[in-house]
């Protein structure tokens, strides 16, 4: 699969970037927890150069939880802050805020000893398309800011959000970059539904997330289809398409239906708590 999607609107949302990060205290990055080095845009370290960091690892209840205290160890021991999150339900949202104090702990410092008092932490929310930065702020605002969708591409342009006297928030589009040098990390952030899936052979992906799961979560496939998972990757899924009855117009078995059934629903969880890539990988 070769799998590239770098939309106009993710340039000049870069340029925006580049032209706010001067007001910027600190760069709030979020990674989808399932992929966090697939889902960070590499650009963003030079972008953020010199700024405080903090990582939040979102769509955490969806990730194998032994693998997001492995990842929350990668990233603590590269220098950043880093909380775990659940947007959505909130589950880490109370941590945030003491993270961000903590992460602009010498700024606001420096704002003391020049008699600058209550002057916000201005922080700039970053993160690929469909990593959940709206429903994050929306959730640590407690009301509804921006707009929300579990699909890539909601967020259009910049926005800022007060939070408290303490925080100010700069929410941006979700932009990826312009060639995955490794079709690994496209193949990744379109299994988690980061990428629009109109553009996507949808049976090679579910082939790709088969793959990955009978390898890393054996047991799982079986579990949730009733699948010999020791057979062809093609053997499974037409297996899948049977059990579930994945038909298309007459009796014949819809393959295409059973990859969009299994995308789903590892998107959506229901397949289980996965992590597509680990820390020593």
């Amino acid at each position: 699969m070769n799998i590239q999607w770098y939309p106009g609107h993710m340039t000049q949302a870069k340029r925006m970037m580049e032209e706010d990060i001067k007001l910027i205290d600190l760069v709030i990055e979020l990674l989808d927890a399932r992929a966090p080095l697939s889902s960070r845009n590499p650009e963003i370290d030079n972008l953020a150069k010199n700024k405080a960091r903090l990582i939040l690892l979102n769509k955490s209840d969806l990730a194998d939880e032994s693998r997001n205290n492995a990842w929350e160890a990668y990233f603590k021991e590269k220098g950043f802050y880093v909380v775990k999150l659940n947007a959505r339900s909130g589950a880490g949202i109370k941590a945030v805020n003491n993270e961000i104090l903590a992460a602009c702990k010498e700024k606001i410092e420096r704002d003391r000893k020049r008699g600058i008092i209550n002057r916000p932490v201005r922080a700039m929310v970053v993160g690929i398309p469909n990593v959940g930065k709206s429903t994050f702020i929306n959730t640590l605002a407690g009301k509804a800011c921006t707009k929300t969708g579990n699909k890539p591409g909601v967020t259009k342009g910049k926005q800022w959000i007060r939070l408290n006297k303490n925080v100010e928030l700069l929410d941006t589009p979700g932009i990826l970059w312009p060639k995955f040098e490794d079709q690994n990390v496209g193949i990744k952030l379109a299994m988690i539904g980061s990428i629009k899936d109109e553009i996507l052979n949808i049976t090679e992906l579910s082939l790709k997330l088969i793959e990955n799961l009978a390898e890393n979560y054996k047991g799982i496939l079986n579990n949730r289809y009733g699948v010999d998972e020791s057979k062809g990757l093609v053997e499974i899924l037409n297996e899948i398409a049977v059990n579930r009855n994945c038909k298309a117009k007459g009796d014949e078995y819809d393959l295409d239906k059973a990859s969009k059934l299994i995308l789903d629903e590892f998107r959506e969880g229901k397949i289980g708590q996965i992590t597509l890539e680990f820390p020593q990988e």
